[in-house]
């Protein structure tokens, strides 16, 4: 964490030294973003790892929320911070600024201890050369049948959230003007906060399973009602619906992972987890725009093969094509969760693989009871 902290900020660092100079080009923004980004990679394998050694297994749920609040704040805030800080002090203070919160990230990790990871029979098994011990996360997930299920079923709703995310705004632009975007998505932003809160209180459902595939089922209802009606009240709710569940589903599939994966082989087994949940991702990206604008759109345009009836229940108009796109997009999200239930693999997964840190937690438990001072980061409590 500190490599990725210390990378990505001595790269925001030259984007401040160039522009200093005159010599800053879109060619180094391009080059310098590649590099920061990945250094970043880094960031998300050890802090998830590092997490499971400091939160017994009861708390891993909520430690997810805390964690998930502060994306959605800095979403909510660090927009607004930064649009005025543009208009009143310039790029090159913006960027001093984000480089002094690398410099804070650094410090905050020099003075927090945590604690090596016991040496399990996978991580000797995962011992070998770089490209043995990354393959070694592949074959981790591969021979967990619930795990990998469930990494399957992310990557398919990450498909689909990714032929969603570009045409939101498009749809809403072809309804209504740009000031009533800015409202939605704040409305967006504050429905991902109220569920990182909540997260962080109640921790998910007591089986963690259902906060995974129940609140996905429960998204893709969300997903299809933003494109039900060309309504600004009916999406700002399904938008608000949407973003709430996000942290619990997240949240509780953390949890899955973090107790039934070994801890010296987390940061292995979750960049292959990343990386699969994630690949499918660009080739939604790079679908959804034709998808709308050469079979969705035309569909529910004026005269459109469906204008004269399916366009008497969702409305006919530009933004209707990508509303019918939203609504099949949502009933297939809630078809990927509903596999995982039927995948007794999946449905079971707490069940059938035993958990990785049980006896960890209770000896870190232990410690923190009989030392006569508080651990250096306090643990939530129930």
């Amino acid at each position: 964490m500190i490599m990725s902290d210390t990378g990505a900020g001595l790269s925001t660092l030259a984007v401040v030294l160039l522009a200093t100079t005159g010599r800053l080009a879109v060619w180094h923004v391009y080059l310098i973003t590649a590099v920061s980004a990945a250094f970043s990679t880094f960031q998300w394998p050890a802090y998830s790892a590092a997490t499971t050694l400091l939160v017994p297994k009861v708390h891993l749920g909520r430690a997810s929320g805390m964690v998930q609040i502060g994306d959605a704040i800095s979403q909510l805030i660090a927009p607004a911070v930064a649009g005025a800080k543009f208009v009143s002090s310039g790029l090159r203070r913006i960027v001093l600024i984000d480089f002094a919160t690398y410099l804070f990230a650094v410090g905050t990790l020099l003075v927090i201890r945590i604690p090596k990871p016991e040496t399990t029979a996978e991580g000797l098994a995962g011992k070998g050369s770089l490209f043995q011990e990354a393959a070694y996360g592949w074959k981790y997930i591969t021979s967990r049948n619930g795990l990998l299920g469930l990494l399957l079923v992310f990557a398919a709703f990450n498909f689909f959230s990714g032929l969603t995310n570009p045409l939101i705004t498009p749809m809403i632009l072809d309804m209504t003007s740009p000031d009533v975007l800015g409202y939605l998505a704040s409305i967006v932003g504050i429905g991902m906060l109220a569920g990182t809160f909540l997260m962080s209180t109640w921790g998910g459902p007591k089986r963690r399973v259902h906060g995974v595939l129940g609140f996905l089922m429960v998204s893709g209802f969300f997903t299809a009602l933003l494109g039900l009606r060309p309504s600004i009240p009916l999406m700002g709710v399904a938008g608000f619906g949407l973003m709430f569940v996000m942290p619990i589903i997240n949240g509780s599939s953390q949890a899955i992972w973090q107790s039934k994966v070994a801890a010296d082989v987390q940061g292995r087994v979750f960049s292959v987890r990343r990386m699969i949940a994630w690949s499918t991702t660009p080739l939604a990206y790079l679908l959804a725009g034709p998808l709308a604008d050469n079979i969705f759109k035309p569909l529910l345009a004026e005269g459109g093969l469906l204008a004269g009836n399916l366009g008497r229940i969702l409305g006919v108009g530009p933004s209707r094509g990508i509303g019918l796109m939203f609504i099949i997009i949502g009933f297939l999200s809630a078809l990927a969760a509903l596999s995982g239930y039927l995948n007794p693999h999946v449905r079971l997964v707490e069940d059938k693989l035993p958990d990785a840190i049980a006896s960890q937690a209770a000896v870190e438990g232990k410690i923190a009871l009989q030392s006569e001072n508080p651990p250096t980061v306090p643990l939530p409590t129930d």
